[in-house]
């Protein structure tokens, strides 16, 4: 490569001749070919690449596909070297080529001696630093955001729909058992049953016990087999229909001879489908309002979790965020033994509920993939001097040191594609420590990882 080459980029419009072969030698040509990656999303920045000609798209993992944010199609553009201000910076995208064309790749601490000399140079560097990694950012985090919320409106669908597919079957089965308790009724009517003989069948109701621990279906069975095959030899016609109500209503064959000796005869069947009837009804009613409940719960619960209708800045306790995050993350801990141990002690705190629910999710969903789905989290809170203590442990392999090191830095990621919130621990850590002046770490070991938050109870005054 030559000075030529470089002189009419306008990022170098300041320097010298001499400054330019300075920087060709520092660097290396880099042949751009279309498809061929030249660097790869959160793995650290240690080159600085300038695009001389051709062109190259920066591409983001985006939920489970690769989605291009930016495309450096000028000459001058430029991507990377942030290593040369931060040990910790990394490429904030992958560098793919696009069109065939030259880039001159400079190592980043050969950059940083540069930039320190040549301060009209340092100048642009610093101002394109911001245009871009704002660029990149602002629409990744768009989309990971849309991809987050998807994630889990997805998850408290499948929650609400248990309950209310229960809900729908139970009152189709009201229907039925609607209708058939009015017609045992006008049976009996025509039966002529005394007011004496129904208030003893309602004695006989009043008495039943609901069974409230599941039978195994062998015993269910053999309970419903021995109140049919008496029905069966009373003349009752449609046995099977009422002996499964009757079962589940936990009377045995002592009760059905008492409700014989009340209705002989032709008013016995339809005594006995009248009281079943009303068995049936009260289960299903009561079906019907657990599931409803559980809908009411579900909805509070993205009401808290969103922090819906409420003001940004709140006087909260952790354990209100800390439970609704449990819930919108339910489906993902079906496999999960979950352990709450939350002081009696712990004051509420001045805090941005919204956001800490943000980092709760993060937290909590990588351990559950740390887990591989199954296992045990523990969900600690406590109060140490001024501050409250929050604590989320996993039962997995742990993090290597290297892992948890950077565990905390922008971008850096060891799930796969389309893994994960689209948070990071980043975000983690500033929503803790910029905004709410508290600190966050990690302890790791073989079998347990703890996160650990420590959030003041009194807040300072943070943007």
């Amino acid at each position: 490569m030559r000075v030529d080459d470089l002189r009419s980029l306008s990022i170098f419009e300041s320097l010298t001749d001499d400054q330019l072969g300075d920087l060709i030698n520092d660097g290396t040509e880099v042949r751009i070919e279309p498809g061929v990656d030249l660097f790869h999303e959160g793995e650290h920045a240690d080159f600085w690449w300038v695009l001389v000609d051709g062109a190259i798209d920066l591409i983001r993992h985006v939920g489970r596909e690769d989605t291009v944010v930016a495309r450096m199609d000028v000459p001058g553009r430029w991507a990377g070297g942030f290593r040369a201000w931060d040990e910790h910076g990394t490429y904030l995208a992958t560098g793919r080529g696009a069109s065939a064309g030259r880039a001159l790749r400079v190592p980043a601490e050969a950059l940083r001696d540069r930039s320190n000399t040549w301060f009209p140079f340092g100048a642009h560097l610093i101002a394109g630093l911001y245009r871009t990694a704002r660029s990149v950012e602002s629409t990744a985090r768009q989309r990971n955001t849309l991809v987050t919320l998807g994630t889990l409106a997805a998850g408290i669908a499948h929650e609400i729909n248990n309950p209310a597919s229960a809900a729908s079957r139970a009152v189709q089965a009201l229907e039925t058992d609607y209708q058939t308790l009015l017609s045992s009724v006008r049976q009996l009517a025509e039966q002529n049953i005394a007011p004496a003989q129904l208030a003893a069948l309602d004695a006989l109701r009043s008495e039943a016990k609901p069974v409230t621990v599941d039978l195994d279906p062998l015993s269910r069975a053999d309970r419903e087999q021995a109140l049919a095959s008496w029905l069966t030899r009373h003349g009752v016609t449609r046995a099977w229909t009422i002996a499964t109500p009757l079962a589940a209503a936990g009377v045995d064959l002592d009760w059905c001879a008492r409700a014989a000796a009340v209705l002989d005869g032709p008013a016995l069947e339809p005594g006995l489908e009248w009281l079943a009837s009303t068995f049936s009804v009260a289960a299903l009613l009561s079906e019907v309002k657990e599931s409803t409940r559980r809908i009411s719960e579900l909805v509070s619960a993205v009401r808290s979790y969103t922090q819906m209708d409420r003001a940004s800045m709140q006087h909260i306790a952790v354990t209100d965020g800390l439970d609704s995050t449990l819930t919108m993350l339910a489906h993902r801990l079906r496999g999960v033994t979950v352990v709450r141990e939350y002081g009696n002690d712990v004051p509420m705190i001045d805090a941005y509920a919204g956001e800490l629910n943000q980092v709760w999710t993060n937290v909590i969903d990588n351990a559950v993939d740390a887990m591989g789905g199954s296992g045990r989290l523990r969900i600690t809170t406590r109060v140490e001097a001024d501050d409250v203590v929050i604590e989320i442990g996993d039962t997995g392999p742990g993090m290597a040191p290297d892992v948890a090191a950077r565990a905390f830095e922008a971008f850096y990621t060891t799930k796969d594609v389309g893994q994960g919130t689209g948070l990071g621990l980043d975000i983690a850590r500033r929503i803790v420590m910029e905004r709410h002046g508290g600190t966050i770490m990690i302890d790791s070991q073989p079998g347990e990882t703890i996160l650990r938050v420590r959030l003041p109870v009194r807040r300072t005054n943070r943007s």
